[in-house]
């Protein structure tokens, strides 16, 4: 939102969440909305909005959710899935109840498998969802990646080739890093995002230095050129 836009304050709180129009409307004639120091009776009004609406305006007491273009980085554990849909404990669920009910919805940077734990992204900033995400972006991705078997040495030089073709795809990977640390610990940084990458080049390699999938506990370590005032919330980050 720009600096001079205005919005109805009915529809601007049911956007992030906080219930449908009649709730906010009732909310703001028992004195639940205050907008700079000032109690908002009627819910129907336009106020400014800008960046600094968090800090001037108050709903139930609390101040205001962030605005439109919310990212939030949370340490997803294992077990956990990035789905809106599958059964199980789903990422969103550790989302405050209102952050589940906005629009634009929330949704995730990529995707971590449930088996793998670390840094994850969401954002209901579209724009920046599709500069992340996309495949044009190469944006590095590195993990941290404990094995089951030790390396042979090999690894680094076929991550690096640029040739090796996972099982199932026609299309090579792109050249990818592979820092060692140990005989079963080391990095991986790649620039793609294939559906679950990291595991199936460590099962590509030959003989591959993991066991089916209970090879590795893959976590997320770090997204560079991703710059955000990160804002805590309690529980999550």
């Amino acid at each position: 939102m720009s600096s001079s836009s205005f919005t109805r304050v009915d529809r601007l709180l049911s956007s992030m969440g906080y219930g449908a129009r009649k709730d906010i409307a009732r909310l703001a004639r028992s004195g639940g909305i205050v907008f700079d120091q000032a109690e908002i009776l009627d819910a129907s009004v336009r106020i400014p909005v800008s960046a600094d609406l968090p800090r001037r305006m108050t709903v139930a007491g609390s101040s205001l959710d962030p605005l439109a273009g919310l990212v939030v980085m949370m340490n997803k554990p294992l077990g956990v899935t990035c789905s809106h849909k599958e059964a199980g404990e789903l990422v969103y669920d550790r989302l405050p109840a209102r952050w589940r009910r906005r629009k634009p919805a929330i949704s995730t940077i990529g995707r971590l498998d449930k088996q793998t734990s670390g840094l994850l992204l969401l954002t209901d900033d579209g724009d920046l969802l599709h500069r992340i995400s996309s495949p044009r972006s190469r944006l590095r991705k590195t993990y941290r990646v404990t094995l089951a078997r030790p390396l042979d040495g090999t690894e680094t030089a076929l991550f690096a080739s640029g040739r090796l073709t996972l099982r199932g795809d026609d299309k090579p990977l792109a050249p990818a890093v592979l820092d060692i640390i140990s005989e079963t610990e080391a990095l991986i940084t790649v620039t793609e995002g294939r559906y679950h990458q990291v595991r199936r080049m460590f099962a590509a390699c030959s003989p591959p230095p993991a066991i089916s999938s209970k090879l590795c506990d893959v976590n997320a370590w770090a997204i560079s050129a991703c710059t955000r005032t990160w804002l805590p919330v309690d529980g999550i980050c």
